[in-house]
Parts: C-alpha cells; structure tokens; sequence
C-alpha cells in the first residue's frame, strides 16, 4: 500500500537562500513499514519532525544509524542507507551544503560523516528547541518564518568558514566533480595532503570523494529528470521486453554527459553510492518516490 500524505515547498527568505535553497513540509502517513533506500550525498540532511518516529539503516555498520527518532542530522554520507517508519509522519526537511551545515551546527563535519545523529544530541539543543517550536506552529508558512529568523540567527552568530575552503567547495561544484584535484590543490597554493586533511575536517569527506559524488549527484539528478525513458530500458542501452527501439536509452551518452569514462564507470558508482544500478532504481521508483524528488531536486 502507497503512503497517503502532502509535500509543501517553502522558498526561504532572499538573505538564507545562498545558504539554504529551500524548506520541505512534509505529512505522509504509512498504514504498514515504509522502507526508503537513500542515496549517498556530499550533502547534510536535517530533518525536524513530530510525528511517526524513523530508523535510519547504513548496511555497513549499525552503529552509523539511529533509531527510534523523529528528527535527526545525517552527515555526509559515501554510501547508501534507508529509513523506515510506520504510522504519521510529519516534519520539515533541509538538504545543506556541507560548509553552511558547518556553521548551523558549529562542529567539524568529520564528527557526522557517514553517521545519522538525532538532535537531541547535538551540542546546545538548540535544533530540539526548533523542532518542538515547529510542532506547535499553527502551518506551514508560520513554520517556514519561524526557519527562517532562527536559522538567520544562528549563521549571524557564527564565524565564517575559511573562505579558501569555501573558494575549492565553489570550485568543485562548478566543475560537476570533473575537476582534477591536483588542480584544485595548486590553485589554492597547498600540497594535496593539506587540502585533502583540511576538506575531510571541514566537509566530512576528502576532495576526491566528495568530487565523485556530485559527478553522481548530476547524473542521478539526469536520470530521475528524465526516468519515464529512462526506466525502459537495460544498462547495456536495450530496449526492455517489449520496448520499441526509439525507447531505447543511450547509456553511454550519460556517462559521458556527466563526466562518466563509460556506462560501466556509471553504473559501479550507481552500485556503490544508490545500491542499484540505474535502470533498476528507476524502475522501482514508486510515484510517491517520484514526488519526493520532483519536490527536493
């Protein structure tokens, strides 16, 4: 059975949207388990609810995950994990980019990587202070105000981050992760071993991980853009049974359209950082998985 519920996009005020690019409200009941792979990202999920509380699974080791909780931070994340929950859910969730969920939660990513923390355990309690005030908001605009002045404050509050690791941040998003890191290094006057320490501090991943995951970020971002086709099709590039061959998806041109060697360079990073391969993510996709994405992409 589908979960049953309501997304609601809350654009933040024009002074936090360098920072943060948007707020979702989410409701969404679930009569029996709902199971969500998520895949990885060189991104800070922060979710505040009052409802239905979640597990938060990395199938690598237990103790990254958290249960039991309606509201959590989960760090960067190199790899793949799920969540699952029963019952009402409602909740707003952030995605932030690495350096701005620095600032907000003002402890060095390394402490969150690949780790999913409730925030009742974070330094300060100020994000469990939110949640209960969000909770007790009349809607949804009240609730994106009140996200808005507290989040406002807080980044007042807080130093700025060294502004050469923001510069290299900039500069391998602009790239699609396709930048060399050597590269990067020289631009910024450091060796590769300094770059590489200081951005794992900071970001929570080292430049070159955090490079191949927002080549995989693009690509995921391609695929789901245009799954409807997509879905159709092999990763050899077939047709599926029954598939006429104008249906059928040009893989290689991609891989190669977001910085891929070949479909098979694709599709290991689809393995490795999703769990499944593209065309098999797709086709699972449900239409309230379909949502999720139209509204947080």
């Amino acid at each position: 059975m589908a979960p049953i519920g309501e997304l609601v996009l809350g654009l933040p005020d024009i002074s936090l949207r360098p920072f943060v690019d948007r707020y979702v409200g989410y409701r969404e009941r679930a009569d029996v388990p709902l199971v969500r792979r998520e895949s990885a990202g060189v991104f800070v999920v922060l979710i505040l609810g009052w409802g239905a509380p979640l597990d938060v699974t990395d199938p690598r080791s237990v103790e990254r995950g958290v249960t039991m909780v309606d509201s959590f931070v989960a760090g960067t994340f190199d790899g793949w994990c799920t969540t699952r929950t029963v019952g009402v859910g409602e909740g707003v969730e952030l995605l932030l980019a690495p350096l701005t969920a620095r600032r907000l939660l003002g402890l060095p990513l390394s402490e969150l990587t690949n780790r999913a923390v409730g925030v009742g355990q974070l330094p300060g309690r100020w994000l469990h202070r939110l949640r209960g005030q969000l909770a007790e908001a009349p809607g949804w605009p009240q609730r994106f105000a009140l996200l808005d002045r507290v989040l406002a404050a807080r980044l007042s509050a807080s130093p700025p981050v060294d502004s050469r690791l923001d510069w290299a941040w900039r500069w391998l998003v602009a790239s699609g992760g396709r930048g060399s890191v050597g590269v990067l290094a020289d631009e910024l006057g450091w060796s590769r071993r300094h770059l590489a320490s200081r951005f794992r501090q900071e970001v929570g991943l080292p430049p070159k991980m955090a490079a191949r995951l927002l080549r995989f970020q693009r690509a995921y971002a391609t695929l789901t853009d245009n799954g409807a086709t997509l879905a159709q099709g092999g990763p050899d590039g077939r047709p599926a049974a029954g598939a006429g061959p104008s249906e059928a998806v040009d893989w290689a041109a991609v891989a190669a359209g977001c910085g891929y060697y070949d479909q098979s360079h694709l599709i290991r990073d689809f393995r490795q950082f999703s769990g499944a391969t593209p065309a098999a993510l797709l086709a699972s996709r449900s239409p309230t998985d379909a949502a999720w994405s139209a509204v947080a992409d």
